[in-house]
Order: C-alpha cells, then structure tokens, then sequence
C-alpha cells in the first residue's frame, strides 16, 4: 500500500495515539478510517444492494441501474433483472453473461436486483501454485485470509486448462432463485485467458449474502464467462482485499417489503 509521510499538531499525534490504543488498531488503521470520512472515499468497503435472501423470494425486480452501483465500486459480482444474466464488475466495466452464453457490456441504465461491490484495492497481490478444482481454489485462497469474521475481494488472473461455469436464464415474475437455477445454462472451455472476480463472505452473513466463495468468470476476450462452478489451471495470478466496513442498502420497493425473506439462498439450494 502507498505510504504517505506528513506532519501533523503534537495535539492531534496524542489523540491518534489515544484512538488508535483504545481501538487496538494500527495508527494507520485510524488515519485511512478518517480520511475516508473526510474526503467521501470508501475504504475497504463492500456495497450491497438488497440481500440473497430477497432473490429466494422472487425479488428480482429492478432495484438499481449499473450506473448507480458503479457510484459505489468498481469490482464486484450481481444478477440482472428477472435473473436476466450473470453480471460482473471488473475494473469499473459492468458484464452481462446471459443464459445463452453471450457476453456484453451492460449499459448504464440496466435494472440489477441484487449486487455487492467494492473500490478494489488489494494488499495482497501474489502467485498461487496449481488449483485442480473449486475445492482447490478456495484452500489456495484461504491462506491469504486471516479472519472468519470480515469478508474479501478476490480478484485471479491467468491461463485456465478447464473452467465450468453457469448463467441463469430470465425468469417469469416472481420466481425465485431456485427456479432461475433450474432454467440456467452451463458451459464448459479449456485453455483459455480469463479473470476470477469473487467475493468471500462470513458464515454468519448467511442470512443476507452468499456466505463462502462466490466467484464469476470471464474469459480474456470478454466474450465467455458465467457464475463459476468448477476450475483447473497451473497457477494464477492472486491479488486480494479485506473488507471491514459492510454498507448494505436495502430497497424501497413494494415487492421488498413484503416479501417473506426468512430463508436463506443455502437453505434453499439444499432442497
């Protein structure tokens, strides 16, 4: 990370000291927390639009435009309205894999019910060693992540041997997650250029997020990718961020409100 020198009223170095003892944070820590404040900028912060659970319920409805969830982050992962396609957010691009398997840039004014993004900035940027499969990718990941208890950006880049993926196909109003999936496609490529965006998310977010690894894939070319199910390749660029303040922004809408969100997306997944 840049390293910033500057010097600031003895007054002002005591109250730094004092703040970041009575927190057990690195001076740093308070320094970043307050600038961010100051200038607007978020820091290490991850930005969702309504929950996982609303989706279970059929809540797929436009909630926001890409041009409003690109005001809050430029990496991150969603759906489309009516389970219209997979999307991804990568280096302030929004992608739309649809069920038929093509791959476009989303306009600004597309209608998304759901998504999570942050101002990618890793602190980690490294190589990881060969990955045989999703069980794999996530044991390489998870070295690089010291808390059960915040969530991650996650962001690999190289050459895949085999990726599998998915994409949901639009749905009739008012279905939900479950039914999407049961409509969705699956595509398989092999040695093929392409990024990982995925985010990992806390056990306990499980009641309005996708807890665990949840990756999206696209191919160098932008015109392959998907929600990712299964990986091999012979090691891949890692670069990762931790995320300690969670913004989620619920929506307004009628169909929000009353819908029955006491479900979980893995309680239903598992019926």
């Amino acid at each position: 990370m840049p390293v910033v020198n500057a010097e600031i009223p003895t007054a002002l170095k005591i109250a730094l000291d004092k703040e970041a003892a009575w927190l057990g944070a690195e001076t740093s820590d308070v320094v970043t927390a307050a600038l961010s404040e100051y200038l607007g900028v978020p820091a290490h912060t991850l930005f969702q639009v309504s929950t996982s659970g609303a989706l279970v319920a059929g809540v797929s409805d436009r909630e926001v435009s890409v041009r409003s969830i690109l005001q809050h982050g430029d990496f991150g992962l969603g759906t489309f309205a009516d389970f219209g396609g997979e999307m991804l957010v990568l280096d302030g691009r929004v992608y739309r894999v649809r069920g038929g398997g093509s791959v476009s840039e989303a306009s600004r004014e597309t209608g998304a019910p759901f998504a999570v993004v942050t101002r990618f900035s890793p602190e980690v940027d490294t190589a990881v060693s060969p990955v045989r499969s999703f069980k794999d990718l996530g044991e390489r990941c998870d070295a690089y992540r010291t808390s059960g208890n915040i969530f991650y950006a996650i962001r690999l880049d190289g050459r895949f041997k085999r990726v599998r993926t998915r994409a949901v196909k639009p749905s009739s109003p008012g279905s939900g997650l479950v039914e999407a999936a049961d409509a969705q496609s699956e595509f398989s490529f092999t040695d093929i250029d392409g990024t990982l965006v995925g985010v990992w998310s806390p056990a306990f977010s499980s009641a309005f997020s996708v807890a665990g690894y949840h990756f999206h894939f696209i191919s160098g070319d932008r015109r392959h990718g998907g929600h990712l199910l299964d990986v091999e390749t012979a090691g891949l660029r890692l670069r990762v961020e931790a995320l300690t303040d969670f913004h989620l922004a619920l929506p307004s809408s009628e169909a929000f409100l009353k819908a029955e969100l006491s479900k979980t997306t893995a309680e239903e997944q598992a019926r």
